[in-house]
């Protein structure tokens, strides 16, 4: 029995920050970001956009082509939750009006979460054909001000239908996963915004990489060569070139500038203008292999490496399935990024200091474009409309 994503559709926010803005602001050659970390906007969320709105915009265009009644559990992958105890996606499920005979939990391992929802998911589907699992990947990737973290700032949320038959991608047994008890990412109880020792991640991330490849060797039997695209967990694009070069030093394999930039450049496109989006962001990447590679992708193999701080990584594949193609939501990805508004550096900022969820009560004023927006915060308690 094949089990996978049947279909999956990504959202972001209304506004992105040009890093060609940012770097005038902050009297910094732009190439630092072009060429440096291979970043050129970074979509950022006003206050009335949260983990929940952006999923529910993910979510509903899945939702509309299928009985929504179906749906019997969300796994909701998040590191930037909007209550410590509440999962997002019981917000989620009321605010999409779905069925009572639902099952709800919250992922949580920094980036690392979204992989390990789908994973869960498939796993459901395995014990039981009929079950239909709406997974959600969601994060707003939100730094200190004037700290190196923050031009890689951005949002956004990715929804996967996960079923037995699945139309776009049967995940396949068998992966490569690794942990280990670090601090290069984390992000205190009362702290709003991450901490991060970049050049430290970056070294974590890579032996994570070595070490998941060699178990999913092991597991699978499956070489470099069986692969023909890879998607990467991108907090910012250059990651994902440094993360293929490892791979291919630790395979054993020389490819030409042209083979490399094939397996990897087309799951880059939409990061790279989006930002990073933590759990998402992996998804994303896999959205954008499949809107920007003109290549027919039936029956190829796609790799996944998801990385999360701290650290957990996992490393596994699919096969892409016959008329994938039909289902795609491209025209809607395309469209929300050429739609979205661009920002001064001052609006920017606006929009970031503007939001403080530590208040009793608050009325937010309608920035969101969407048709699901946070409204306001009434004795702590949030509240959504479908606008």
């Amino acid at each position: 029995m094949n089990v996978g994503i049947d279909l999956i559709h990504f959202s972001t926010s209304d506004y992105f920050l040009g890093l060609d803005t940012f770097a005038q602001e902050k009297n910094i050659d732009v190439d630092k970001f072009y060429i440096g970390i291979g970043q050129e906007k970074m979509s950022i969320a006003p206050p009335d956009e949260d983990v929940v709105s952006l999923a529910a915009k993910a979510a509903a265009p899945i939702l509309a082509q299928i009985d929504k009644s179906d749906i019997s559990a969300i796994l909701f992958a998040t590191e930037s939750g909007v209550d410590q105890s509440k999962s997002a996606g019981v917000f989620l499920h009321g605010l999409l009006g779905l069925s009572p005979r639902c099952r709800v939990v919250e992922f949580k391992h920094a980036c690392y979460s979204g992989a390990a929802a789908l994973q869960m998911a498939t796993a459901l589907v395995h014990m039981n054909p009929k079950e239909k699992v709406l997974v959600i990947a969601a994060d707003i990737a939100k730094y200190d001000v004037d700290t190196s973290g923050e031009a890689t700032q951005g949002c956004g949320a990715v929804a996967m239908l996960v079923t037995e038959s699945p139309r776009i991608l049967a995940i396949e047994p068998g992966s490569g996963y690794h942990t280990e008890d670090v601090m290069d990412f984390w992000r205190p109880n009362h702290r709003k915004t991450a901490l991060v020792d970049g050049k430290y991640s970056t070294k974590v991330y890579l032996n994570s990489l070595k070490h998941s490849w060699a178990h999913f060797t092991e597991q699978t039997g499956r070489s470099f060569s069986d692969i023909n695209h890879f998607c990467y967990h991108i907090p910012f694009t250059k990651m994902a070139e440094k993360a293929h070069h490892t791979l291919t030093r630790v395979a054993k394999v020389k490819l030409t500038h042209e083979q490399f930039l094939a397996q990897t450049q087309p799951g880059q496109v939409y990061n790279r203008i989006i930002g990073n989006s933590y759990s998402a962001s992996l998804f994303v990447g896999f959205c954008s292999l499949l809107d920007n590679l003109k290549e027919d992708l039936q029956g190829r193999r796609v790799s996944f490496f998801s990385y999360g701080s701290g650290c957990v990584a996992e490393f596994f594949t699919g096969l892409m399935q016959p008329g994938y193609e039909k289902v795609l939501m491209t025209h809607s990805h395309q469209t929300q990024i050429a739609q979205r508004q661009p920002l001064s550096y001052a609006e920017y900022l606006a929009f970031y200091h503007q939001t403080d969820e530590a208040v009793e009560n608050i009325e937010f004023s309608q920035a969101n474009k969407g048709p699901y927006r946070l409204a306001g915060i009434q004795d702590h308690k949030r509240y959504y409309q479908a606008v």
